[in-house]
């Protein structure tokens, strides 16, 4: 039942991994790769976190809030940097992260109060 309370989430992570990953393997593709060495590196991070968070909320785990929160900041660092490109691929890439970054965060206020876990868990 609790996973009903993820599905919006989850779903927005896997979009947002796609994206992440159609954006990365499009960079690589540009003319001046080396230009779009930041925006390929936070592509692979945020596409790995946000299947991290997917697969956190699917089974519920009580690191769900943690994650989702880590998954948050890094699809806004990711968002931020493919925004500054003009190419298709990136600025569809930032809607998805920024998509993502706001449904973690609403995810996180209807958790189950695994952030209080994830803060000692940084502290490790």
């Amino acid at each position: 039942m609790a996973q009903q309370q993820y599905e919006t989430c989850i779903e927005a992570c896997n979009t947002c991994a796609d994206a992440c990953d159609t954006c990365a393997a499009s960079c690589l593709q540009e003319a001046d790769v080396k230009m779009m060495a930041r925006c390929i590196a936070l592509d692979i991070d945020c596409a790995q976190i946000c299947r991290l968070a997917a697969s956190y909320m699917a089974r519920e785990s009580e690191f769900a809030s943690a994650v989702c929160q880590t998954c948050a900041d890094i699809c806004d660092a990711c968002a931020d940097e493919c925004s500054k490109h003009q190419m298709e691929h990136c600025q569809r890439c930032a809607d998805a992260c920024r998509r993502c970054a706001q449904l973690c965060r609403q995810m996180m206020g209807a958790g189950s109060g695994a952030s209080a876990t994830g803060v000692g868990m940084a502290a490790h």
